[in-house]
């Protein structure tokens, strides 16, 4: 019964929101793979400080349930807060929705593996990759030692397993521009489209 409601309440929020391009690349399946209900959840843009409203509405998320998840904005880079019976949250800042399909809950914990495959989607030659763990104290070294990443090339990413699932990131392109990107959940991707 509350899986059909979830599924009602998907099919609801896709067709409120429209359909159009933008919006359709943002979407993800919101697993609850933590062994506990999930009352309440909410979505909203990084750069927006406000939650909004709860996605679930009347609904609750069980256990071993999934929920599809249509951001009211077509922004890729998302900010997750979830709320157990209980009263107990979480929360997950700047997930890139844009380069994932689902977000499992219960991975961040510590007890997921953050090694993803970085895909350049910039469009411009990647001189330098650096990638650490949120917790690590610097940026470590350059990834791609002497190479490049051309635009639409990939370069797998192995981290420690089991310790922490959010990730710095900072490129350099060959133009001298340097972007960043602060704690990134990469448990529950394999794949991270960087633009």
């Amino acid at each position: 019964m509350r899986a059909r409601i979830l599924l009602a309440f998907g099919l609801f929020l896709a067709s409120f929101l429209g359909s159009g391009e933008a919006a359709a690349q943002n979407r993800f399946n919101l697993v609850n793979s933590t062994g506990q209900t999930i009352e309440r959840v909410y979505v909203s843009p990084s750069r927006i400080s406000s939650w909004g409203p709860d996605v679930l509405g009347n609904a609750v998320l069980p256990p071993g349930q999934s929920v599809w998840i249509v951001p009211q904005l077509s922004d890729c880079v998302l900010d997750i807060k979830v709320i157990y019976q209980g009263g107990r949250e979480e929360e997950r800042r700047q997930v890139n929705a844009c380069s994932l399909s689902r977000v499992v809950w219960g991975a961040a914990g510590g007890s997921g593996d953050p090694s993803f495959q970085f895909v350049n989607s910039s469009g411009v030659v990647v001189n330098e990759l650096y990638v650490s763990l949120s917790t690590d104290q610097n940026w470590g070294r350059d990834r791609l030692g002497q190479g490049t990443l051309p635009p639409g090339a990939s370069f797998p990413v192995s981290l420690p397993a089991g310790k922490v699932c959010t990730v710095d990131i900072r490129v350099v392109y060959a133009d001298g521009r340097a972007l960043e990107r602060r704690r990134v959940e990469t448990c529950s991707i394999r794949e991270l489209n960087f633009r």
